[in-house]
């Protein structure tokens, strides 16, 4: 890995500010988004769940879902904005010499805005009707590092691989809607009582999806406030690890012929 210079710095700065100011360019609300959209969603899966179809049997439920939404509009939103952020600098890339991997961190600026915002909410919220004990929110930006592994990770596979497949970005959008519903977000995997028969099904949700033990480790100290299992602690570190070392290896393996493919 190349020396980053000052001036590289300074344009790193610049590319993040562009990419905060550019998502809210012309809204009146403008950052007031970041908190509208999430509540919306938190408000009606609480109708939906909780009321209509009254399968979710948690207390503060709303509590429960913003820890998940806000969890999934950083790890949801990073894949999306991450796989574009090559090919929507192409002029840049094309005519500009720098390190091409801060494109695709620069884009998660705007999710990283996202969820610092919503996790000012949480906090309190969590403080206030909170179940468990508050000093395990001490943990939190203990969490907040392999998650941001994992998502930064992902971003850059994600943006290199766009380059050469300009199918990958339709793919990710395609896939997050389904993976959204077989994370535990709207649902606590201890409430599916199909699980409590099929032990290895309750294994495979757990651990087979990268997002599960993530998630659940912000639930744990958000919502139940308690702190995480050895396990989600082995799973994150070792996963959040693996996926941003062998995101930036792809990333920087493909990204010399990144001009020529653009």
């Amino acid at each position: 890995m190349s020396r980053i210079s000052q001036a590289d710095w300074e344009l790193f700065r610049n590319l993040a500010r562009r990419e905060i100011r550019g998502r809210y360019k012309g809204s009146f609300l403008g950052l007031l988004w970041t908190l509208i959209i999430p509540l919306v969603l938190m408000a009606t899966y609480t109708v939906v769940f909780s009321v209509l179809w009254q399968v979710a049997d948690l207390p503060n439920y709303w509590l429960y879902l913003l820890v998940g939404i806000g969890f999934w509009a950083f790890f949801g939103g990073g894949f999306i904005v991450g796989s574009t952020s090559l090919v929507s600098n192409q002029n840049l890339i094309t005519k500009v010499n720098f390190p091409r991997v801060m494109l695709p961190i620069a884009a998660l600026s705007s999710q990283a805005i996202t969820m610092v915002v919503m996790i000012s909410i949480i906090v309190p919220a969590s403080i206030l009707v909170g179940s468990g004990s508050v000093a395990a929110l001490l943990l939190l930006p203990v969490v907040f590092v392999p998650t941001a592994m994992l998502v930064v990770g992902l971003a850059l596979a994600m943006s290199v691989l766009n380059v050469y497949f300009r199918d990958v970005e339709h793919i990710v959008g395609a896939l997050l809607i389904p993976w959204f519903f077989i994370t535990p977000i709207i649902y606590s995997l201890d409430a599916l009582p199909q699980l409590k028969e099929h032990e290895w099904a309750r294994t495979l949700l757990q651990y087979g999806n990268i997002a599960t033990p993530f998630v659940m480790s912000l639930q744990d100290i958000l919502y139940y406030g308690r702190a995480p299992g050895l396990g989600q602690w082995a799973y994150m570190i070792g996963v959040g690890s693996a996926v941003l070392v062998g995101g930036y290896l792809l990333f920087d393996r493909l990204q010399r012929d990144l001009a020529v493919e653009l």
